[in-house]
């Protein structure tokens, strides 16, 4: 048997209850103590003078105070002092008969006062209420809120999950909106991908190591090859490549990623290439995705996904990251998975030995680079020098 709901009274009308004692009380105590003085006035007899003893009055020891000392000592008159009431004559006693009246009108007031304090003390605990959508610890919802939950894109659904969805109102179907065909990537590692953009902090030692080997280049570059120096990109934001991640769905090395974030890359000015690494010219982030796009819509062929082998020999894999091109459709590239530097050649295959030596990572190529630039050096094949302020790669025939 269920047990009646209890009628609690809410805490605001215990407050005003309470607020509204406090008030009569405060009010009848200022009133009494405002009475006191005009009472006690009337019934203290005055001070009787001084008995003239034929003596000296007795002089106070800091000297008689001057009639100018009294009128500033003397008591003022307050705002808050009144003059004493007058006696008033009795009143009458009231009749019986308005005393019966004055009782009924009293008792009359009290019970509107407490019946409509009754009925605002019920509206409150009942129909003020709101209603409860949960039966037997199940939440109710609507089949309206499952639609809107399912199309809402702050819960990251799929966009085909709103379009599949049937229309909430009561005219003809509209016909569903045709996609159009994307480019055929059966290569796995070319999707693109839906992951939120996150930025990755870098290792200390790595962006030390890395800047070091850059402040090599650059100091040769300001000597040797000026207008080559005047082609290096701004830092870049470690934004942009997180976004760029994001979109690939591959992670770029340690050591690329502060490479980038030293020089974005490098520009062309004018009539100066922009300057990069062996014959090729050093790509930005916006470049490396650009370049990524495009070779992933070439590719046609899916072998190699993973750790297969195969993604090393053919010309071109979505794990790739083409780092630098030619000009000529040939691009440097480094391997997302193994961070080696690697070759590949649009008509051919894919190589990871440029120059005919093994480069490890994108620090070797920079520390192997300022070597060779720094000792007149080459690395493997290539060499650089500089004509007319400019760095030009020169290929060695290395032939006995």
């Amino acid at each position: 048997m269920r047990r009646p709901k209890r009628l609690t009274i809410p805490r605001a009308v215990w407050l005003a209850l309470t607020a509204a004692l406090a008030a009569v009380a405060a009010v009848l105590t200022m009133k009494r103590f405002l009475r006191l003085p005009a009472e006690r006035s009337r019934d203290d007899p005055a001070p009787a003078a001084p008995a003239d003893t034929g003596q000296p009055a007795v002089v106070p020891i800091l000297g008689t105070p001057t009639p100018r000392d009294l009128e500033r000592l003397a008591a003022k008159p307050s705002l808050l002092d009144r003059p004493p009431a007058e006696a008033r004559p009795p009143r009458e006693p009231l009749s019986a008969a308005a005393r019966r009246r004055l009782t009924r009108w009293g008792v009359a007031g009290c019970a509107l006062v407490l019946l409509a304090s009754c009925t605002q003390l019920l509206e409150s605990a009942v129909f003020s209420q709101a209603p409860q959508t949960s039966v037997t610890g199940e939440v109710g919802f609507s089949f309206a809120e499952l639609e809107e939950q399912a199309c809402d894109p702050a819960l990251g659904q799929a966009q085909e999950a709103c379009l599949s969805q049937a229309p909430l109102s009561d005219g003809p179907p509209s016909p569903a909106p045709i996609a159009p065909p994307g480019p055929d990537l059966s290569d796995e590692d070319c999707q693109s991908q839906t992951a939120t953009p996150r930025v990755r902090a870098i290792d200390a030692k790595v962006v030390r190591a890395v800047n070091r080997q850059w402040r090599r280049i650059e100091s040769w570059l300001r000597e040797h090859a000026p207008r080559s120096y005047r082609t290096l990109g701004k830092p870049g934001k470690a934004a942009d490549i997180a976004a760029a991640e994001a979109e690939m769905g591959l992670r770029f090395p340690d050591d690329l990623r502060a490479s980038l974030l030293r020089h974005d890359g490098s520009v062309h000015l004018d009539d100066v290439w922009a300057f990069g690494f062996l014959g090729h010219t050093n790509a930005s982030v916006a470049e490396i995705l650009t370049d990524w796009r495009g070779l992933c819509e070439i590719d046609s062929e899916n072998e190699g996904d993973g750790g297969d082998e195969n993604a090393r020999s053919q010309w071109w894999d979505g794990r790739m990251l083409a780092v630098g091109a030619d000009g000529m459709g040939d691009h440097l590239v480094v391997d997302s998975e193994q961070r080696d530097v690697g070759t590949t050649d649009h008509e051919g295959s894919m190589s990871f030995r440029p120059g005919g030596v093994r480069i490890r990572s994108f620090h070797a190529l920079l520390r192997a680079t300022a070597d060779a630039m720094e000792n007149g050096t080459s690395i493997g094949y290539w060499k650089p020098r500089a004509v007319a302020g400019e760095v030009e790669w020169d290929v060695l025939d290395l032939r006995p």
